[in-house]
């Protein structure tokens, strides 16, 4: 007889490897087919809603792992919510406007001069609307389940009326304003920028410490002294018009050589080490107010500098006099404001020098710094020249330097309701707290928002202006752009006449004549993105403002997060968000930021055409998210092994349930073994543990308490010794079936448990387990902790016994090392305990042999064992009985059983009462 016939083996066609590469994208066609997301909507539609606002992506160019990372950690969060007593839509969203797609057209050889502004439109609108298909095309492939027929586009004509109104309530509440400020202005891209579109580079600048000379020193001053100012901008010197002084600091008239020169004195020390000045005298000394008023001269120009005074003046570095020039710095312009200064600004749009910067025009502002450097020295006023490296702000999109310049802008004053915006930051939950913090110091300084920008793809500001350049803002225009951008779009704007776009009929006191002009300019996007919360969350019937969850990478304290906040708080009074959750940015294995250049980018769709998008979905919940993460091919092999260990005990499982029916074979948890009821209570354990770590978007703890209970619980426990008895056992065998009930729940509540991270793999198992509750595990709910008769009893005894097995562990494994055994059913095992607890739970656990996975196991009291570990000493020897030729147990009985020499009496008797007919 073949003794392997009887053998209860596992058997499943889940097959050992993922092959996910080739499996994802066929479930994912088969996901679209069954409309899973409406079902998944149509089956929690009357549960509390639970709405996770997309913050959206910029439609332009393939995905990469930043937008990977934010898309899976969105898509853990919304299936988790729908599978936990919530309706959780998904409503995806792009951003699209703004000068990244001019650009793209640019360089795809679009002549912009050879088209109208309507036209040029249109083509961004059609590249952008392809780079939404795009996008959406590999978002799906992440597994990612939202409405995906349809999203928001920041360009649908509904969006943009819903931004007109929330401009025109801004508007109506007075935050809305035209002046002449200094922003920070792009000559790269020809336009003003928000702090938001600032990120910081180092730059190589010039260092100079330039004279000015008394030109009327009053009471105060002899008139031969010199206002020693210092810069690391040379070009700005021609648009100097005063220097400031601190009210309460001390100055010093410092003779040197021939000259006399007045620093701060607190700076005196710094400057004189500067100057490499080797002899000086003090020679007087007065208060920064006692200077107010007096007068210098422009050294380049026959121009005077005001001596005025600022609390923005400092002791940090430079003189502690402050070269002012209202035009190209906001300390400056407010103090300028103060002193009735004009805002001189000779730099143009192109960031050139016009014709009131004599000398210097038709120059790039950059290619001045020498030049001045050169007039300055010249006539005698530049003391010293020296270059250093420090931070400087650049634009974002060109990655090339920004100046601050005087222009016409329109602007939102945030500071008008900045109070109202603290008190709901301070409402809010901020995960992770320094999130509150940071958001907080940000609108706390800050003043007003520039919002326009003099680019031409983006949603006109909705102003018209009379034949005395009076802006006009009513209820009336604009509701009635609303309207025409609502049916029209916004380019509707750039076809028609003023005239034609103001309500028919329309008159004001501002044009007698009748004529009226519009705005040009066109808002700041992330004024687009951050009116989604009236153009998304307040238009659809299946969302709702505010949101649950805001939920986007760090960056966006300064961005979405900031200009949802401002333009929610304006219209609302409240924030458009209750919590908000922040990502870190992706990296490469060494730390480093991504880059083509140094040839270190991971792109998502490689590793998905590698691995799959379950492994690249792993990566994300094994990481902290919450602070920068590393990606590299070593990181991506490591988390596919950790997938491995997951999938084979889901093989594993299925393997050894392919012959149960729980609806018949399920054995009551009162006639389970104490083992099994052990087990039953680790996974509620689990269940809890892994819900709440859901719950706390904990996605690391998730992952980690699931794979540890793979490996640890299930693989080197229970799956391990279990085999004794799902394989060697009879069918029916009451012990057999009672493992199998154990592993067909804990299956079940695993494949709930990981499908919104693994959520193909899932899927996949799903069908393999016997009478499942609906299609699509995505339309389950997830498994409920529930109470285990003498769960504390059984923790208490069960804890302690898998303790004590690790010490017979070691013992085996040092015996095998040793070459006393080889496998380790080969030993007998003699045990000694060494207290009370750990002997009466030895003497209660029943099968020890099998649950050691050994031949045979003796406990004694009175021998000294040789080999001591925590709980217990353990002697290893080599059983000498025969081997069962079935069960490849050891036993001193194998040969004495007539019909079955070759077996132990258990398998003789489980063979000749079931498997009699196999010859």
């Amino acid at each position: 007889m073949e003794y392997k016939q009887t053998l209860l083996m596992p058997k499943t066609e889940f097959p050992m490897r993922g092959n996910l590469p080739n499996k994802e994208p066929k479930m994912q066609e088969t996901w679209d087919e069954a409309a899973l997301y409406d079902r998944v909507q149509a089956r929690t539609a009357k549960r509390p809603l639970f709405v996770l606002h997309d913050g959206p992506p910029y439609a332009n160019g393939d995905l990469h792992m930043g937008h990977a990372l934010n898309k899976i950690l969105k898509d853990f969060i919304v299936k988790f919510k729908s599978m936990s007593g919530f309706n959780a839509p998904y409503v995806p969203g792009w951003d699209t406007h703004g000068l990244p797609i001019e650009n793209a057209l640019q360089k795809k050889k679009v002549d912009r001069k050879k088209l109208s502004s309507a036209e040029f439109r249109e083509k961004c609108a059609e590249y952008a609307l392809k780079q939404v298909d795009n996008q959406r095309t590999q978002f799906k492939q992440l597994g990612v389940r939202g409405d995906w027929d349809n999203p928001y586009v920041t360009l649908d004509k509904e969006y943009e009326a819903a931004q007109i109104k929330v401009f025109g309530e801004m508007a109506k509440k007075g935050y809305i304003y035209k002046g002449l400020k200094p922003v920070y202005w792009s000559p790269s891209s020809e336009s003003a920028l928000a702090e938001a579109e600032i990120e910081y580079q180092d730059k190589r600048s010039a260092s100079i410490y330039v004279a000015f000379p008394v030109k009327d020193g009053g009471s105060l001053l002899d008139g031969d002294e010199q206002f020693l100012i210092w810069t690391t901008t040379p070009w700005t010197i021609p648009s100097n018009l005063a220097i400031a002084l601190h009210a309460d600091l001390n100055y010093v008239v410092v003779q040197v050589n021939d000259e006399k020169i007045i620093v701060a004195e607190a700076l005196l020390e710094k400057v004189k080490e500067a100057l490499e000045w080797t002899d000086f005298t003090v020679v007087k000394t007065f208060k920064g107010k006692e200077a107010e008023h007096l007068v210098a001269k422009h050294p380049l120009y026959d121009r005077d500098s005001l001596i005025i005074l600022g609390e923005h003046v400092t002791t940090d570095g430079g003189t502690g006099l402050v070269h002012t020039a209202p035009g190209h710095g906001e300390d400056d312009f407010i103090v300028g404001k103060k002193y009735g200064l004009d805002v001189l600004c000779p730099v143009n749009d192109k960031g050139v020098f016009t014709k009131d910067a004599p000398g210097f025009e038709g120059l790039f502002y950059d290619d001045a710094n020498k030049l001045v450097t050169e007039k300055l020295e010249e006539v005698g006023a530049l003391k010293k020249l020296n270059f250093i490296t420090h931070a400087y702000p650049h634009d974002w999109r060109t990655k090339k330097p920004v100046i601050y310049r005087a222009t016409n802008q329109w602007f939102a004053s945030i500071k008008d309701f900045r109070d109202d915006i603290l008190a709901e930051i301070n409402r809010v939950n901020w995960i992770p707290k320094w999130g509150e913090t940071r958001l907080f110091n940000m609108v706390r300084d800050r003043e007003d928002w520039c919002i326009s920008r003099q680019r031409i793809w983006g949603v006109p500001i909705p102003v018209f202006y009379g034949e005395d350049q009076t802006p006009i803002i009513t209820d009336e225009t604009i509701a009635h752009v609303a309207n025409l951008f609502k049916e029209h779009g916004s380019n509707v704007w750039f076809e028609r006449e003023a005239k034609e776009l103001l309500p028919e009929g329309f008159t004001s006191e501002h044009s007698p004549n009748g004529e009226f002009t519009k705005e040009m300019d066109i808002m700041d996007v992330w004024f687009d993105s951050g009116s989604s919360h009236e153009g998304v969350l307040e238009a659809r019937h299946d969302l709702r403002r505010p949101a649950d969850l805001y939920l986007e990478g760090s960056d966006q304290y300064r961005g979405w997060f900031n200009s949802s906040l401002s333009t929610s708080v304006a219209v609302t009074g409240r924030s458009p968000y209750e919590s908000v959750l922040s990502h870190g940015f992706a990296l490469d294995g060494q730390g480093r930021k991504m880059s083509k250049s140094v040839g270190n980018v991971v792109l998502p769709s490689k590793i998905m055409k590698q691995y799959g998008a379950d492994i690249l979905r792993l990566w994300v919940a094994s990481v902290d998210y919450q602070a920068d993460v590393r990606v590299s091919d070593d990181i991506i092999k490591q988390t596919a092994e950790g997938y491995r260990k997951i999938r084979n005990t889901f093989r594993f499982l299925l393997g050894n349930i392919n012959d149960f029916d729980p609806m018949k074979d399920s054995v009551s948890e009162e006639n389970l073994h104490e083992v099994d009821r052990y087990m039953l209570i680790k996974l509620q354990q689990l269940i809890k543990t892994v819900t709440k770590a859901y719950n706390d978007y904990d996605f690391q703890k998730v992952y980690n308490r699931i794979h540890q209970f793979c490996s640890q619980e299930l693989s080197a426990f229970y799956l391990d010794f279990a085999k004794d008895i799902l394989y060697i056992e009879a069918a029916d065998d009451q012990r057999r079936r009672a493992i199998q009930t154990v592993y067909y729940e804990t299956v079940v509540s695993l494949t709930k448990l990981i499908t919104p991270i693994l959520t193909h793999t899932a899927e996949e198992v799903w069908p393999y387990i016997p009478c499942q509750e609906a299609e699509y595990v995505q339309l389950t709910d997830m498994p409920e902790a529930r109470e285990i008769a003498g769960e504390e009893a059984l923790l208490t005894k069960w804890d302690h016994f898998l303790a004590v097995r690790d010490d017979v562990l070691k013992a085996l494994e040092e015996a095998r090392a040793e070459k006393v055994i080889g496998k380790s059913l080969e030993a007998k095992i003699t045990i000694q305990a060494k207290d009370e607890k750990t002997q009466r739970v030895l003497i209660e656990i029943d099968r020890l042999d099998q649950l050691f996975i050994v031949s045979k196991v003796e406990l004694v009291n009175d021998q000294v064992l040789q080999k001591g570990y925590d709980y217990v000493a353990v002697s290893v020897e080599k059983y000498e009985a025969d081997k069962c030729e079935r069960c490849w147990v050891a036993d001193d009985e194998v040969g004495k059983v007539e019909t079955h020499s070759t077996l132990c009496p258990r398998c003789a008797e489980i063979v000749s009462k079931h498997y009699q007919d196999i010859e």
